[in-house]
């Protein structure tokens, strides 16, 4: 650590390189933070979880007993051991509160002043962060089961939104209406994501086994269908052709550059694929155990080289390298299944919640320097240098710079 922080001052080394390396051996040491309570809030499961951007300080959660949570993730009482407080609850004495199961939450991309929620109440709603109060409400047929609003979307202000219906309904924020649809599944939609690099590039799966990506401003249909064994007539059978997956496809998050695209089904396979092509890139992450009927909430990490997966698996949550499959680390600390994950890239923690009605802290653990540490050349803590997957960082990191 020493050695390339006097070779960055030096102006020998691109301070990209140790940024990046020093996040992943932070990823790599992520342990439970026995210092770092959540208020216990809900009273049945937690689905889904999302950290806003703008500030990286507020949290929201979303439960199956229809509750939404807003979290103040700061220590503002700058004492070791601290509670993460809620700030306010859209709870059951509301009168706006979601009747069932909340599915989906997150922040307004912009402006932490709105968020949106859905939920198998058959309803999404964009709620006013000051009043609590629903600015809008989009009603459906069937129950939703996600929606997603584009990162980075500047000329549009859509949300996708996958349901019970095959169909997927684009829903506008500036009028209010839902102003398209996208036909072409065959099943119920159960996870939907804009592209973080082209905001007019949308990525959905369904029960029908597939993985389609559309560009939302063409009317002919999805650009291409994801084909698990890549076009290859010999692999496939006749009734999996083309398909992503050979069960439920739940789980869908784009890598934060927007170039690879992580799927996982209820065939217990994760796969990754090229976002541009559509190509499988084939790398073999074993039996990936995945229960759920439901979306599956997992994330990518961000600022890491290699990336990470962090996938609810069971009652713990699996950390995977991105590019090799490696299984690198379990997570254990709930007491019942993990529903879902969220990353916090600024600071390199995690946070899951799971059918507990817990949530629970992922922190690094302390660089703790000594001798052996700069005899390293600054490779970090013994537990991280001795992973395979903190040295390829140091050496790709080089490479990429």
């Amino acid at each position: 650590m020493l050695g390339f922080l006097s070779a960055r001052q030096a102006g020998l080394d691109d301070p990209l390189r140790l940024r990046r390396a020093e996040s992943t051996r932070r990823v790599l040491t992520l342990q439970l933070n026995q210092d770092r309570d959540v208020d216990r809030i809900h009273g049945n499961g937690i689905n889904t979880l999302d950290i806003e951007v703008i500030e990286g300080r507020y949290m929201l959660s979303g439960g199956a007993d229809g509750v939404i949570v807003i979290y103040d993730l700061e220590n503002s009482s700058r004492k070791p051991q601290y509670t993460c407080k809620a700030v306010c609850t859209v709870g059951r004495s509301s009168r706006y509160v979601h009747k069932f199961s909340v599915e989906t939450v997150q922040w307004y991309p912009h402006d932490t002043g709105m968020f949106v929620s859905s939920s198998f109440d058959k309803t999404m709603k964009v709620w006013d962060t000051e009043t609590l109060k629903p600015a809008e409400v989009f009603h459906f047929e069937g129950n939703v089961y996600c929606h997603h609003m584009s990162p980075i979307a500047r000329k549009h202000s859509l949300i996708a939104v996958g349901s019970k219906d095959p169909k997927v309904q684009l829903c506008d924020l500036k009028s209010g209406a839902r102003i398209h649809v996208l036909q072409g599944h065959r099943g119920e939609v159960l996870s939907v994501r804009w592209s973080p690099r082209y905001e007019h590039i949308l990525a959905t799966a369904s029960s029908d086994s597939r993985v389609r990506f559309w560009d939302v401003r063409k009317a002919s249909g999805s650009l291409f269908t994801l084909d698990q064994h890549n076009g290859d007539k010999s692999k496939a059978a006749s009734e999996s052709a083309n398909t992503a997956h050979n069960g439920r496809v739940n789980g869908l998050c784009f890598t934060g550059d927007g170039l690879y695209l992580l799927t996982t089904g209820t065939d217990d396979r994760m796969r990754l694929w090229n976002s541009s092509t559509g190509e499988n890139t084939l790398v073999n992450y074993g039996k990936v155990a995945n229960e759920s009927r439901k979306g599956l909430k997992f994330a990518v990490s961000r600022g890491c080289s290699p990336e990470f997966a962090f996938v609810p698996c069971g009652s713990s949550v699996a950390v995977y390298a991105l590019h090799t499959g490696e299984l690198v680390t379990m997570l254990r600390g709930h007491y019942n299944n993990v529903d879902c994950c969220e990353f916090h890239p600024d600071y390199q923690d995690l946070y899951s919640g799971g059918k507990d009605c817990n949530i629970l802290a992922w922190v690094p653990t302390p660089r703790k320097p000594d001798i052996e540490d700069e005899e390293r050349g600054g490779k970090g803590e013994a537990q991280a240098a001795q992973n395979p997957a903190f040295e390829d960082a140091w050496s790709s990191s080089s490479d990429e710079d």
